[in-house]
C-alpha cells in the first residue's frame, strides 16, 4: 500500500499563486511509477492536470504555462505550482501515483479561487 497525502490548498485571489505538495509513504516508489494531479470541480468529473512521468511531464491544455509539476524521489514529493489562478481552477485537487498498474490517491485537498 502506498498512502498520499496533500497539502497546501486554501483560497486565494485570481491572480495569485499556490503550491501544493504531495507526500508519500508506505511501499517503495520509484521513479518510473508515474505521478500526477487531478481535480475536480462541483459537478464536474475529474481531470488530470499534470504528470511526471519519468523524465517528461504533461498537462492539461487549460494550465499549460501556469501550472509546474515537479518531483522528488529522494523525499517522495510531488509539487504543483500553480501561477495566475483562475476561477475556473477552483476544484478539489488530488494526488495519483500508478505503481505497476495500481492506482493509490489522496485524500485531496480543497483550491478556491476568489475575490
Amino acid at each position: 500500500q502506498v498512502q498520499l497525502v496533500e497539502s497546501g490548498g486554501g483560497l486565494v485571489q485570481p491572480g495569485g499563486s499556490l503550491r501544493l505538495t504531495c507526500k508519500a509513504s508506505g511501499q517503495t516508489i520509484y521513479s518510473i511509477n508515474p505521478m500526477a494531479w487531478y481535480r475536480q470541480a462541483l459537478g464536474k468529473s475529474r481531470e488530470m492536470v499534470a504528470i511526471v512521468d519519468g523524465g517528461s511531464t504533461n498537462y492539461a491544455d487549460s494550465v499549460k504555462g501556469r501550472f509546474t509539476i515537479s518531483r522528488d524521489n529522494a523525499k517522495k514529493t510531488v509539487d504543483l505550482q500553480m501561477n495566475s489562478l483562475k476561477p475556473e481552477d477552483t476544484a478539489v485537487y488530488f494526488c495519483n501515483i500508478d505503481r505497476w498498474g495500481t492506482q493509490y490517491w489522496g485524500q485531496g485537498t480543497q483550491v478556491t479561487v476568489s475575490s
